[in-house]
């Protein structure tokens, strides 16, 4: 058995160099193991968004499926209630490294896209919220003509605004957390919202309804986005979300998480009429998923 001298020059060696001499003395590699990545994103305390957690799961699953490829990481919340715009100024500054949103051609400039659509592209089937008293008057509508011309409500920055005014909606514009208060107002007559988001939404609302005789439909992916020279985290999480479809977790979260499950039971699309638009805001790039299947919800 080999003898290693602990002492050199008459005087002990500290426990470090210790180490390192048996390691060298047995050919042992000292790699420092590298450090966990941190992924700050914005997480809204004030106006809680249910919905949010759904994103986060996702990061996390894609964050794990990438772990032996890229490595450690740690899911950092950065807890602050602020617009979609200031999220993503933050993002492209570098203070925060990811924001899930959906995309614009202008988004995709300002930041970098991790071209893979998070809901399915459920973003883009639009059903309403209306005020109760108005249930028979949208039962009557037949034409998207008579869509335009009543007024609808929508986000102030939100990308569905500009694909609806462009499309020659009445569009009426507001914070998101104020929508539903100026429809009861009377500010706009209705106000849509993808299929797994308004129920929730209206539950301590009893004078409005989520209207069941319409859906829009229109091409609307949803992506996470980092900071244009963050090309490293968008390669990882989109490694990581393509290994999760094709292993089937991806679709197991989508299909089961809190917010989406039973969702489509309840939107009873078959009964509705369809109205298709078009997104003139996608970008070249996002329409060559659609040649996917498998990423979206049909």
């Amino acid at each position: 058995m080999r003898r290693f001298s602990m002492m050199m020059w008459g005087t002990s060696l500290p426990c470090q160099c210790i180490t390192l001499c048996l390691c060298i003395s047995l050919g042992i590699s000292m790699t420092a193991p590298a450090e966990a990545a941190d992924i700050r994103y914005n997480l809204s305390t004030h106006f809680v968004d249910p919905k949010q957690s759904y994103y986060i799961d996702l990061l996390r699953l894609a964050m794990e499926k990438s772990r032996d490829q890229y490595g450690d990481y740690r899911l950092l919340p950065v807890e602050m209630d602020m617009p979609q715009g200031r999220t993503i100024k933050l993002v492209e500054q570098g203070k925060l490294e990811v924001v899930w949103t959906m995309t614009s051609i202008s988004r995709e400039r300002q930041l970098r896209a991790v071209y893979f659509p998070l809901l399915k592209g459920l973003m883009g089937h639009r059903i309403a919220i209306i005020r109760t008293e108005d249930e028979a008057r949208f039962a009557n509508i037949t034409q998207i003509e008579e869509l335009q011309r009543i007024p609808v409500g929508q986000g102030s920055d939100w990308p569905d605004s500009d694909i609806l005014q462009r499309q020659g909606f009445t569009l009426v514009r507001g914070a998101a957390h104020s929508l539903l208060t100026m429809l009861e107002k009377g500010r706009f007559d209705y106000f849509l919202r993808a299929l797994h988001e308004p129920w929730d939404e209206i539950a301590d609302r009893p004078n409005l309804m989520v209207d069941t005789q319409f859906v829009i439909v229109y091409p609307a992916p949803l992506y996470f986005f980092v900071s244009p020279d963050n090309l490293a985290l968008a390669e990882r999480i989109e490694y990581g979300l393509r290994a999760a479809l094709n292993d089937g977790s991806f679709d197991e979260l989508f299909y089961h998480h809190a917010i989406t499950e039973g969702m489509l039971g309840r939107a009873r699309l078959t009964e509705r009429r369809v109205f298709r638009l078009d997104n003139p805001f996608l970008s070249q790039t996002s329409k060559n998923l659609l040649s996917e299947p498998e990423l979206w919800f049909d």
